[in-house]
């Protein structure tokens, strides 16, 4: 459970701070606008995003147990977070978090980490791909520039809704959103080590400050960003209410954790290394006691985010740190700047990030699994998107594990008549 910090700073030089430092604030111009965008979609100001980038993602670099593992608010939250929001409003959200950080801190000294070899993997698709569908639908309005009083968060009474806004679609917003699209798609082709994502935003958002288009910004809608984080306190910690959100806190440890190992699993491939699970799970519960201490988002580790910074050259846990410190001197000095950023830019950003978290090149590897396997995949996504994760979550795991078992040919049970 030694975080792999203490490991990597025994031989470090001045050549691998040098590509650290480059990696992190690589990874921090990706991270910068995805947080604020992640912030906005889960209903919370987009300032939380930026608050838990910064104190969640210096917690798991410090205390975790990959080499390379960039932490922070990811899309998979976004469905949860919403859910949260809603049914509890923001301070339920921060004490599900304060909660999820201490189950996954009990995870972690319980070494139950390699427990997630235990989800079934068509579980984990059919979840992530079902988040995505959300993901995307729930950016369509800012997409579109919809007029759109309320949008209901039941998925089909959205669909309906947007389909009777159809009328109010703001033609300079669609032409911005599909630009960052498309500027972000070609970015990423023809330079992949550049922060193609800042660059497209940061463009489009350009276009619609400088003439003043009738697009909504983040300044417009929310107000002024924060110019520095804010003092940490402690969640007021009912025990009826802790009670009442105990179900989302266990979804929140269960995301965190898994996301957090297959990032970390991701990360070892491509790196030829080996991270420690268990400091792992102990990182994401300190990020997240961390995070809701400042108020921030549940947090993890980021798949896309740690690719972009191994590719970066990103060598030990300091480009974790320097990414961390790199969104903070930003929200210090620049924080009136990431204001103009236009809402159809960071809708676009996001629903790329949605088909990118629904991995498009594995489907036609799915069409070729088991029935059984293609069974679990679809059920799940299924109820990820018109019921509940904590429903999809639980069907999915207890199927997946009794097909398993038949599988391994387990002998039926011996049942015995009763004595009456």
């Amino acid at each position: 459970m030694k975080p792999k910090i203490l490991t990597t700073l025994q031989n470090y030089d001045r050549r691998l701070f040098m590509a650290d430092l480059v990696a992190g604030i690589t990874v921090a111009m990706v991270a910068l606008p995805l947080s604020l965008a992640i912030a906005i979609a889960s209903g919370a100001d987009p300032a939380k995003g930026l608050v838990t980038a910064i104190v969640a993602g210096f917690l798991i670099s410090l205390l975790g147990g990959s080499r390379v593992q960039i932490g922070g608010p990811t899309g998979a939250f976004i469905v949860v977070v919403f859910k949260v929001i809603s049914d509890h409003g923001y301070d339920g959200l921060v004490i599900a978090t304060f909660m999820a950080g201490l189950i996954l801190l009990v995870a972690g000294f319980l070494r139950a980490g390699r427990l997630i070899q235990l989800v079934p993997e068509p579980v984990i698709n059919g979840f992530t791909i079902g988040i995505a569908i959300i993901i995307a639908a729930s950016q369509l309005k800012d997409l579109f520039g919809l007029s759109i009083a309320q949008v209901p968060a039941e998925f089909f009474g959205k669909l309906e809704a947007l389909w009777r806004a159809r009328d109010s679609v703001n033609v300079p917003a669609m032409m911005i959103g599909v630009l960052t699209i498309f500027l972000i798609v070609a970015l990423k082709r023809a330079a992949p080590r550049l922060p193609g994502l800042i660059i497209a935003v940061a463009v489009t958002s350009a276009i619609v400050a400088i003439p003043g288009l009738p697009v909504d910004t983040i300044q417009s809608r929310f107000g002024d960003l924060p110019r520095s984080l804010p003092l940490p306190a402690i969640p007021s910690l009912d025990a009826g209410r802790m009670l009442e959100l105990l179900p989302s806190a266990f979804v929140i440890a269960f995301l965190a954790g898994v996301e957090s190992l297959l990032s970390a699993m991701v990360a070892d491939r491509m790196i030829s290394g080996r991270h420690r699970s268990n400091a792992e799970l102990i990182a994401q519960g300190a990020a997240n006691l961390g995070s809701s201490l400042f108020g921030g988002l549940p947090a993890t580790g980021a798949i896309a985010r740690t690719a972009t910074n191994i590719r970066a050259g990103g060598k030990t846990p300091v480009a974790g740190l320097v990414h961390a410190m790199t969104i903070l001197i930003v929200m210090l000095i620049a924080a009136p700047l990431a204001g103009y950023m236009a809402m159809p830019a960071l809708a676009g950003l996001l629903i790329l990030t949605a088909w990118s978290m629904s991995e498009p090149h594995r489907w036609p590897e799915y069409l070729r699994e088991r029935p059984s396997d293609r069974f679990l995949l679809v059920l799940t996504l299924v109820l990820t998107v018109v019921a509940d994760l904590t429903v999809a979550i639980g069907v999915g795991v207890m199927i997946g594990l009794a097909i398993r078992l038949r599988r391994r040919a387990v002998p039926p049970s011996d049942w015995k008549p009763p004595q009456r």
